[in-house]
Parts: C-alpha cells; structure tokens; sequence
C-alpha cells in the first residue's frame, strides 16, 4: 500500500494499518530523510520508492511477516532491491537510537511477568522411499539415437 492513500485515513486506521501512531510513522520518516541526504552525497542513483513508502514496506515485512517476493510486487521493484531498503531501514533506525526495545536485563528488572512461547516452525523434508535399479541393469549407456 503507497503511502499517498494512507495519508487520507483517520489516526485510528493509520495506526490499524502501519501499527505506528501518525506521529511516529513521521518521526521515523524524518530519521530516513536525514540519513537518504547524508547516503547520496557520496554519489548514487536515486532510490526507486520514496522514504515513506521505504518504511511502510518495512512495517509490512515486521508487521505482517510478507516475503520480500509479496512486497516487491506490490511495490514495483525486484526483491533484492526490497531486502535492501529493509535492511538500510531497520540499520537507520536502530542506529538512531529513538526507536529501541528494552534490553535483557530491563526486562528481568521489571515486576512484570512475562510469559515466552517458542514454535518450532522448521521444514522437514519429505521421506520418500529410494528407486532401486533393476538387476539387470549393466550402467552402460546405449549408443542407439
């Protein structure tokens, strides 16, 4: 989803959809801009998708677990290109500093308790049973074409 139809929804919807406040979507853009002028002075093409809509396909990969294939589709450009804004956006932001979880031992300060869930969600190949060549068979090749 562009950025310039979500400009028209309500603070409520804005949050449903980017599961950001309005005010915090544009403090993050302000961090991208800052750091998109300091990246092109040292050269470089311009980049295909505007920093809003760099940072919502990134809400869209955190948020809705989209495969970069999904995303780039929607947003018109290949899916390496999309993997690298992803990246350059969530390095940006957390170089900044603004926007930060809590580390280990802030949570196990805190009174409250917290309870982890961990799903094993790994993809196991199929087993399937081995053709066996037949007896006869000598492993030459036959010259007939």
């Amino acid at each position: 989803m562009k950025y310039e139809k979500l400009k028209e929804y309500t603070e409520e919807n804005f949050r449903r959809v980017t599961g950001v406040k309005r005010k915090t979507f544009n403090e993050m853009i302000e961090i991208l801009q800052g750091a998109e002028k300091i990246r092109r002075t040292k050269g470089g093409s311009k980049p295909r998708l505007a920093p809003e809509d760099q940072l919502l396909a990134t809400l869209e990969y955190l948020r809705e677990y989209r495969t970069y294939v999904n995303i780039a589709v929607g947003y018109g450009v290949s899916e390496s290109q999309i993997f690298r804004i992803i990246r350059w956006v969530e390095e940006t932001l957390i170089r900044d500093g603004r926007f930060s979880l809590p580390g280990k031992k802030a949570l196990l300060k805190s009174d409250f308790e917290y309870e982890i869930i961990v799903v094993d969600t790994t993809e196991t190949p199929i087993e399937r049973p081995k053709r066996r060549q037949k007896r006869y068979y000598s492993g030459k090749k036959n010259d007939t074409h």
